[in-house]
């Protein structure tokens, strides 16, 4: 894994749980990705050899820059899954200090960590060390909130003590973690973090457009931003910031346009997975980019007779022909994705 420069005008995919596959990693990066994160992989089910877990850590050439994403709460398997991790060949990781989701804080991981800025500075600080002993260095971030809930707001203070451990970045959600994805993320916040530290600060939350992405760089002078839901309705909104902060003319989303990112994302998934899970995965997948056309109904139902990949292409296929609807919301419905 190479090195990466962290700016703004290299948006990061966010470390989507279900989502920020290998397939869909690539994928974003044909279209103007700058650093994709891996799903969160658990820090324990590498302890323990799980399948599902190593299954997650798929990687290839193409996809560098990737930053892998841990999560997890005991110290004591930190140590040897890292040393492991490096001795293998990966080079940069993110600790999730921010996935709100409540199977994740049963186990004391993600947002939960929040609770307990020790546990957490003594992870990062693991982390770090272990990152340095590969050959040609090794980078670690780590991803929070502001709190764990509203009258705990130490998020300043975490990102200093981070910094000071050797943190190389930190990646914020302006929410606290009992807000889960309610209400609107708080970017002033990103503003003050980025005046506290002098490390690089990465924001997350709220981005559903490149437009989104625009402001959000320009109200808070943070270093880069990382898009999460955003992606998920829209592949190609990494080039479409790029475009806008260049000033450049961004690309008709029309059916044609979006016909071609389904049927890379269908090659890209046959090619790297290929197996039934995969498949069922990317036929439920397909919809979501059309859901801006007409017609969508129609599209779910010919997608459901798909039995096979031949069958898949056929039925996206249609998604060039389908026109743009009217009164269609550009932000995505929010859900329970833990990033």
């Amino acid at each position: 894994m190479n090195m990466f420069t962290i700016t703004p005008d290299s948006p990061w995919l966010a470390p989507l749980a279900g989502y920020s596959d290998l397939p869909f990693r690539l994928l974003s990066k044909q279209y103007g990705c700058g650093v994709g994160c891996s799903e969160m992989v658990s820090v324990k089910g590498l302890a323990f050899k799980n399948a599902g877990t190593r299954r997650l850590l798929a990687t290839c050439p193409e996809d560098d820059p990737m930053v892998l994403q841990l999560f997890g709460a005991e110290a004591e398997y930190f140590e040897p899954v890292m040393e492991k991790l490096v001795g293998m060949g990966y080079r940069n990781f993110d600790l999730n200090a921010g996935c709100p989701v409540r199977k994740v804080l049963k186990s004391g991981s993600g947002v939960q960590l929040m609770e307990d800025l020790d546990k957490l500075v003594n992870l990062a600080d693991i982390m770090v060390k272990k990152a340095t002993e590969h050959p040609e260095g090794g980078r670690v971030g780590i991803k929070f909130r502001l709190g764990f809930n509203k009258d705990e707001e130490v998020f300043i203070d975490l990102a200093k003590r981070l910094e000071d451990v050797g943190v190389d970045w930190v990646t914020m959600h302006p929410r606290y973690g009992k807000q889960m994805f309610a209400g609107s993320a708080n970017w002033s916040k990103l503003a003050e973090l980025k005046k506290s530290v002098s490390i690089p600060v990465v924001g997350s939350g709220d981005l559903f457009t490149a437009e989104d992405g625009i402001r959000c760089i320009e109200e808070t002078g943070i270093d880069a931003i990382m898009f999460a839901r955003g992606a998920l309705y829209d592949p190609s909104i990494f080039a479409r910031y790029v475009a806008l902060r260049q000033g450049k003319e961004l690309p008709v989303r029309d059916g044609e346009f979006l016909a071609a990112i389904v049927r890379e994302h269908i090659r890209l998934t046959r090619q790297y997975e290929g197996d039934g899970r995969s498949f069922r995965k990317i036929r439920s997948i397909i919809p979501r980019y059309a859901k801006s056309l007409r017609g969508i109904r129609v599209l779910r139902a010919s997608l459901l007779e798909c039995e096979n990949w031949e069958d898949l292409e056929n039925a996206a296929s249609v998604i060039a022909n389908m026109e743009p609807a009217s009164n269609i919301s550009d932000k995505p419905e929010v859900d329970e994705i833990c990033q």
